[in-house]
């Protein structure tokens, strides 16, 4: 059993740059596919990033690309979701999760969810 960790949220001006964390243990992280999606309120969850669990290859929402930029360290179990340039829109609570997918989109693909970090951008 995986347990998943999110940190890092908070309230940022649009145009402003938060870092969140996600800090995995209760299983061997360095085999899992890690997502980040998020959740607006009134909306469906959105994929946002992926990132494998080897070679580094990543995935993005359209939308985020060029602005987030995920990225995971094996030894600390944990993975990244850099966010800069953030816009409005960007508002939501955001989760990681784990997945034994090469690599997905798809929320029915991931296993373990975090309990999310709540994203405020103000305009």
């Amino acid at each position: 059993q995986v347990q998943l960790v999110e940190s890092g949220g908070g309230l940022v001006q649009a145009g402003g740059s938060l870092r969140l964390s996600c800090a995995a243990s209760g299983g061997t992280f360095s085999r899992y596919t890690m997502g980040w999606f998020r959740q607006a309120p009134g909306k469906e969850r959105e994929f946002v990033a992926a990132i494998r669990w080897f070679g580094g290859w990543t995935t993005y929402l359209d939308s985020v690309k060029g602005r987030f930029t995920v990225s995971r360290d094996n030894a600390k179990n944990t993975v990244y979701l850099q966010m800069n340039n953030l816009k409005p829109e960007d508002t939501a609570v955001y989760s990681c999760a784990a997945s034994l997918a090469t690599i997905s989109s798809r929320p029915d693909d991931y296993a373990y969810w975090g309990q999310g970090t709540q994203v405020t951008v103000s305009s």
